[in-house]
């Protein structure tokens, strides 16, 4: 097994290449993230018990209701962030036909191939170090900030989540490197 930085990995076997890219890891964010997801929890079921126990008006609980429906939004949100960070992982298979992508969460993930002949504009993009879609994307909350796109048929396909862009830039080289040698086989 090859490492790319701390978060990539790959390894080349007879015929195809495997990589393997983590979430960025940091026990504290994830630790807060996870606290604050449960607080976030307690209160919505607080809020759900009051909305069926307590006495309330009829505006009273058109506010409950609408509290409720952005709470479950944020639920959702933030759960899946948090479960990224702590089983996430994309994985990609390059093999003579393809290159096979796949978004796995502990091991459940669906795997779309993507064959070499309608693979075009292949390249990757990293922000501005400084800029508010740089900031954006450091925050843990947030799951996206793929790095490498290409267009497939009439659709972008984006994948690399949060790579640094030296990291960016190896990646790129490995995964251009071996499409160029199997699509010739």
């Amino acid at each position: 097994m090859n490492w790319i930085g701390n978060r990539i990995s790959f390894i080349d076997s007879k015929g195809k290449t495997t990589i393997v890219i983590s979430p960025k890891k940091n026990y504290l964010i994830t630790a807060l993230m996870g606290a604050w997801l449960a607080m976030w929890i307690t209160i919505g079921c607080t809020v759900f018990w009051s909305l069926f126990y307590l006495p309330l008006s009829n505006q009273e609980e058109i506010i409950i209701y609408i509290f409720l429906v952005f709470w479950v939004y944020y639920t959702v949100k933030v759960s899946r962030s948090f479960l990224w960070l702590l089983y996430g992982k994309e994985l990609i298979k390059i093999d003579n036909l393809a290159l096979t992508y796949k978004r796995s969460l502990l091991k459940y993930g669906k795997s779309v191939p993507y064959y070499f002949e309608n693979i075009s504009n292949f390249s990757f993009s990293i922000p501005e170090p400084r800029s508010m879609h740089a900031i954006w994307e450091a925050s843990p909350w947030i799951s996206g900030g793929e790095r490498f796109h290409f267009d497939y048929f009439s659709k972008m396909i984006r994948f690399g989540r949060k790579i640094s862009e030296k990291d960016a830039k190896l990646l790129y080289q490995l995964i251009n490197k071996r499409i160029q040698e199997r699509s010739k086989k």
